[in-house]
């Protein structure tokens, strides 16, 4: 296992980097509520691209829905697992990438929570027409980009033994 755990510069940076993640997230969505509400998509690429206002009650791809409050207290659970994984990253350069993929997917989840929690239901504005792909947000392409990028890391980068820092023994 790699040792040092000092620096706390790493974890401020973590820090800052979520509200510099959710307020754009946080503020398209308050623009797809005021200009898209209501009134017709609109079309950025014809036939590819459109802009068109969805309240998503429920999780990924609308499934589940009605399930606004359990989602909330699931990802709640979910945040505090990656709160605890973030405190524990050795602070060398070696994880920085593990660091930047949480902090990217914390503000996905963040942004997604701030919705269910304040609204009751997600604002969804990105719609693909060319291949009729669910209407998704900015919040959620946090989530799926870190996602694929932390099992890319997963896969070439890091080795089972470099995850020893998450072990409870010794603590």
């Amino acid at each position: 296992m790699r040792k040092g755990r000092n620096g706390r510069g790493w974890l401020i940076a973590w820090f800052l980097s979520l509200p510099a993640l959710v307020i754009p997230d946080q503020c398209a969505k308050l623009l797809a509520a005021r200009f898209l509400q209501n009134r017709p998509s609109v079309t950025l690429i014809s036939g590819v691209l459109e802009l068109s206002y969805l309240e998503n009650r429920g999780i990924a791809f609308g499934l589940f829905q009605g399930g606004a409050g359990f989602f909330a207290v699931m990802t709640l659970a979910f945040l505090a697992l990656i709160l605890y994984i973030v405190l524990r990253i050795p602070r060398e350069k070696f994880y920085r990438p593990l660091f930047c993929l949480l902090a990217l997917l914390t503000s996905g989840a963040l942004g997604n929570l701030i919705d269910r929690i304040f609204r009751g239901y997600v604002i969804d504005y990105i719609y693909f027409s060319l291949i009729h792909f669910p209407v998704f947000n900015l919040a959620d392409i946090y989530v799926v980009l870190s996602v694929f990028l932390l099992a890319v890391l997963l896969c070439t980068r890091y080795r089972e033994e470099d995850f020893g820092f998450l072990s409870w023994k010794g603590k």
